[in-house]
Formats: C-alpha cells, sequence, structure tokens
C-alpha cells in the first residue's frame, strides 16, 4: 500500500484549495500524447514525400535544358503530324498514368485513348493502324509486356515514343524517339513503390498535352465542345448564354430620382439599377450597398447622379461564366452588368451562375 501510494503521487499539481491531482496512469491523458506523437509522424512522413518528388520535378525541369529538349520537340511534333490518333500503353503503375495521360491528350484535342499491352497481345493490337504514334511507358524500359507492341510498331513502321528512364534499355532501343526521364529517388522509404518515377510520367504527359493543346490553338470553346457536363462545362459557358436581356435588365436614365430607382430595383429584383446617358452608355450602378450608405440623407430626394457608383465593374456576353464568378467572388458583389459598346445588353446574377452549376 505504501508503495502504491508513493506511485500515484509520482506527479502531482496542486489546485487552488491545495488538493493533489494525480496524473501518472491517466490513459486518456496517455492517449492522446500517443495520438499527438503519431499525427506529428504522419506529417513528417508527408512532408518528406513531398519534398522527394519535388526534388524530383526540379530534376525533370532542369533535364528540359539537358537532353531533353529535343526529344520532346520531336515527340510534339510527331503528334502534330499524324492523321490518326496517339495510342498511350504501359503496364503496372506506368499503365494507370498511361490512362490517365490518353484522357488529358483526348480531352484537349489531340485524339488519344489506351491500349493495355497485354490485350493488344490478343487481339487488340487490331485497334492501332499506320496513322498512330504509339506513346509506351515504362520507367525501366525492360517491361516484357511491351514487346508485342513495340514489335508491332516496327512492324508496320508506326512511329514509337517511349517515356523512360532506360537510355539503354529494351524500349529505349527500339524507340524512334526516347523522352529519358532522369533517374530520381522514389518517395517510398524502401525505393520500391513507384511515387516519385509516376509523378514524373505524370508531369511530363501533362507537359505534352499542353504543348499540343497551344500548337493546335485549342481554345475555351474547343474545351467546351468536349466537357459539356459537370462544373466544368458550366465554367465554359459564355454570359451571353445565361444573362437576362432586354426588358428584364433595371434600368434609368441619369437625371431620374432615386424615388423611381428605387421601384426600378424593386420591380426587377436584382438589388441594383444601371444608370445610362443619353447615348445609352452605361454611366454607373446604384445598388443596395449605394441605399445604405445614403440612409442617413434624404435619399428619396436625390437624384440617381448623387447617389451611383460611377465605372462599375462590367462584362461582356463572350466572358466565360468562370471569369464572372471569380469576378463576382474578388470584388463581394452580386451582379453584373453585360455590355457592348458600353451599352448594356443583359446583367448577371450570382445566382444564375450557380443554377447552371458554375461553383
Amino acid at each position: 500500500m505504501p508503495g502504491d501510494t508513493h506511485h500515484m503521487l509520482l506527479l502531482t499539481s496542486l489546485n487552488g484549495h491545495g488538493s493533489a491531482k494525480a496524473l501518472i496512469g491517466n490513459p486518456m491523458l496517455n492517449r492522446q500524447s500517443k495520438q499527438g506523437a503519431d499525427a506529428a509522424e504522419a506529417l513528417n512522413s508527408a512532408r518528406r514525400t513531398i519534398e522527394t518528388e519535388q526534388q524530383g520535378l526540379a530534376a525533370l525541369h532542369a533535364a528540359l535544358d539537358n537532353g531533353l529538349a529535343e526529344p520532346f520537340a520531336r515527340a510534339v511534333e510527331i503528334i502534330s503530324g499524324i492523321e490518326g490518333r496517339v495510342i498511350v500503353t504501359g503496364v503496372g503503375k506506368s499503365g494507370h498514368i498511361a490512362s490517365k495521360i490518353a484522357a488529358t491528350l483526348a480531352s484537349t484535342g489531340t485524339p488519344a485513348y489506351f491500349v493495355h499491352p497485354v490485350e493488344a497481345t490478343h487481339g487488340d493490337l487490331g485497334m492501332i493502324t499506320r496513322h498512330d504514334a504509339i506513346v509506351a511507358l515504362s520507367w525501366s524500359g525492360e517491361t516484357a509486356e511491351l514487346k508485342g507492341i513495340v514489335a508491332y510498331a516496327k512492324r508496320f513502321a508506326i512511329p514509337l515514343i517511349a517515356l523512360t528512364s532506360g537510355a539503354r534499355s529494351a524500349l529505349g532501343r527500339e524507340a524512334d524517339v526516347l523522352v529519358c526521364l532522369p533517374k530520381v529517388t522514389e518517395a517510398c522509404p524502401h525505393g520500391l513503390a513507384p511515387t516519385t518515377s509516376t509523378l514524373l510520367q505524370l508531369a511530363l504527359g501533362d507537359a505534352l498535352a499542353v504543348a499540343l493543346l497551344e500548337a493546335r490553338g485549342f481554345t475555351a470553346d474547343h474545351f467546351r465542345t468536349f466537357h459539356p457536363g459537370g462544373q466544368l462545362g458550366a465554367s465554359l459557358t459564355h454570359v451571353g448564354d445565361v444573362m437576362h436581356r432586354d426588358e428584364r435588365i433595371p434600368l434609368v436614365k441619369t437625371g431620374t430620382s432615386m424615388r423611381e430607382a428605387i421601384l426600378e430595383i424593386s420591380r426587377k429584383g436584382f438589388g441594383c439599377v444601371g444608370i445610362i446617358d443619353a447615348e445609352g452608355c452605361l454611366s454607373g450602378i446604384v445598388t443596395d450597398g449605394d441605399l445604405r450608405r445614403h440612409m442617413d440623407n434624404d435619399i428619396l430626394g436625390m437624384s440617381v447622379d448623387d447617389v451611383m457608383t460611377r465605372n462599375p465593374k462590367t462584362i461582356t456576353g463572350e466572358t466565360l461564366v468562370a471569369t464572372a464568378l471569380q469576378m463576382v467572388n474578388s470584388s463581394a458583389i452580386t451582379t453584373l452588368m453585360v455590355v457592348e459598346d458600353r451599352k448594356p445588353v443583359g446583367i448577371v446574377h450570382l445566382h444564375d451562375l450557380l443554377r447552371i452549376g458554375a461553383a
């Protein structure tokens, strides 16, 4: 018993009344301490992983100025010149990256699809034509499953572009264009799980897709064609497609009394009214915020010229909805006047952007 009492009172703290509170043996404190240590260890692991992968990307960036530039440019040239599609292939983790690269190429104006090299040797080689080009991914360049598709490329003179770190590998030797990735340290502490290596493959695939996009003059309108659904498709809609027009636009002329202006705000329901001059050009806007700022004055006896915000933010009907959404968010406003040659042709409200799913 004396020993137990001594154990319980090894660490004590006195409360305001001088009583002792035992801390040793408290399972809640011990559990919280372990959880804190586990969280710190996990965060340190995350930092090491990201730092290692950042170093890999830095090495890839440097390689573009040290030997990688010519084959990368050649790959862009070959793909830009084919009449068919880009066949992207690989197995394992490289196969997953290859599938993503094919999807990115296809969505940015370069027809492409993924062909699994094993399935290719069981009939899917028939999906590849003489007008295509093949992009093969293998970190080592010694992937046995690629032999069939490589042989097929050589037999029918189909351009073969290799993304590999193995410059003297079987894939590297057979490729028409060898895009040799720098050898980097995997983020996996055992150096086994593809981590940094797959990130470099993915980054180079994105670089290839963007370079081709720019070479083709691929525009936001083209992008919308391939992405009609979801938030991305909504963001690529033009303001002119969703704006309110004609009689729905809240407008009064300069010199109008605030009493009439407030009635127009109430009738149209946008929380604002545009002010136009004798030529029909937008001179300013009166918003709910302007009304609140002048509540201490005899606002009903004033004209819109005394209250309006001059040079309001405006957009055109050709502006993308994504840009309009960014403008209302960054300016803390809810409506934008749509103008053409300084004359209001529409109005768009934040709710219109939300309604079509742009946010």
